[in-house]
């Protein structure tokens, strides 16, 4: 489920592996473990049975991985109580090709979304008023609403073919409401042309929608949570836990590039790209940008954009307990990134057994006594949460210090950790 409520220019009142080789700890210094022969196992948390576990040691194969080329199905539903006032292709333009933009970046092109959408409307055969549409839907209605989505979508669109299904409902019908954007997941999968469909994205966007939407629902069906905090009374602030730094904690954000632990996750990131600092010890090590890729530009220490980044380390791993890390990478202005309010080594921390919308990702704020981009951030006490040039900070509640030392002429972090003493 997406954010609930704009950002534009407001301030908020929200890979994995199945085998694994060995995975290098770059250490400068005494006491870590030995480097290129640990095993990854230290630092890749397991999975756990919590709703979207950020464990990474094996794949939900419930999911579809976006390791290849997917196909996504747009089904446009109209109703008997309102007219249309848009068409099909307008409502496609709302989403793509920005969504598959989006995710070509984040994967550093080795993931492609790919729309399938249909040109015309089908019409449901009740009054969107009847199926009582809201951000919590009760199951009895959810289940109508979808049982005759898929009864008049059926004859004309090959479901066998799809791996990912939106459901797009007519954004001007009384009764389509456009905070209620979600990814239904069915315990008893319905089914359509000898597929079992286990999950479904039911859009009830408005026009134009709220960016990045579909992308951040397109994340739940590849198993990745909801990061934002949702206060019990619907009051308060929901940005706390990430504020503006993925996707999943909010489409609004300054910078929603998926964290590096999401990109390994999902595969994106191969093991020579992720380092594990294990025991007491000072490791010192070098971090690309998060957003940048083969062939797309970092900017250096002069300012000026340097090439061939991409296939270096992007992700630093601290274990701090059995179902807990901290992971360092550095964000900066680059590809999904672009608008970050602050560029820096962002620290944050992951716990595998907190289920989505629990907390399972945290950002530790190097910067508490301040704030930043009050106009655009969706959190501005987080917009400033990386470690600058120079800086030291030691993460609360461990005994781990991060010091960000400077950067390479290619545009990379040098960091220093500091682990025990």
């Amino acid at each position: 489920m997406p954010h609930p409520f704009p950002r534009a220019r407001l301030r908020s009142t929200a890979a994995v592996f199945t085998t694994m080789s060995a995975l290098a700890a770059t250490s400068l210094g005494t006491g870590l473990s030995a480097a290129e022969q640990d095993s990854a196992a230290p630092c890749a948390l397991t999975r756990t049975d919590a709703h979207h576990s950020e464990g990474l040691d094996t794949w939900n194969a419930a999911y579809p991985r976006p390791a290849r080329t997917l196909d996504a199905v747009m089904v446009f539903l109209s109703f008997p109580d309102a007219h249309p006032l848009t068409t099909p292709q307008e409502l496609t333009a709302d989403h793509f090709p920005a969504t598959t933009r989006f995710f070509e970046r984040a994967s550093y092109g080795r993931f492609t979304l790919r729309p399938h959408a249909m040109r015309h409307w089908i019409q449901m055969p009740q009054s969107s008023t009847a199926y009582d549409i809201r951000r919590d839907w009760s199951p009895r209605h959810r289940s109508a609403y979808l049982r005759d989505a898929l009864s008049v979508a059926d004859p004309q669109v090959d479901f066998s073919r799809y791996d990912v299904v939106y459901l797009v409902a007519d954004p001007d019908a009384p009764g389509v409401d456009s905070d209620a954007t979600k990814v239904v997941n069915l315990t008893s999968p319905l089914r359509a042309d000898g597929t079992d469909l286990r999950r479904i994205v039911t859009v009830f966007e408005q026009h134009p929608p709220d960016r990045l939407v579909l992308a951040h629902e397109t994340g739940h069906v590849f198993d990745l949570p909801d990061l934002y905090h949702r206060p019990a009374d619907g009051k308060g602030d929901w940005d706390t836990h990430v504020g503006d730094w993925d996707l999943m904690g909010s489409q609004f954000g300054l910078a929603p590039d998926l964290f590096a632990w999401h990109k390994w996750k999902l595969g994106w990131l191969d093991l020579r790209q992720v380092r594990c600092v294990q025991g007491a010890g000072r490791a010192r090590l070098t971090l690309e940008p998060l957003a940048a890729g083969p062939g797309v530009p970092a900017t250096g220490t002069a300012g000026a954009p340097a090439f061939g980044l991409g296939r270096g380390a992007k992700l630093a791993v601290v274990r701090t307990g059995p179902d807990s890390v901290l992971a360092l990478e550095a964000r900066g202005p680059v590809g999904n990134d672009v608008a970050t309010c602050r560029q820096g080594v962002l620290v944050y921390r992951v716990r595998n057994g907190a289920q989505s919308g629990g907390g399972p990702i945290e950002v530790i704020d190097a910067h508490p006594r301040t704030d930043a981009c009050w106009e655009d951030s969706v959190y501005p006490p987080l917009a400033d949460a990386p470690i600058g040039i120079g800086e030291s900070f030691t993460v609360p509640g461990e005994d781990v210090r991060v010091k960000v030392e400077g950067r390479t002429v290619s545009g990379a972090w040098t960091v220093k950790i500091a682990v025990g003493r």
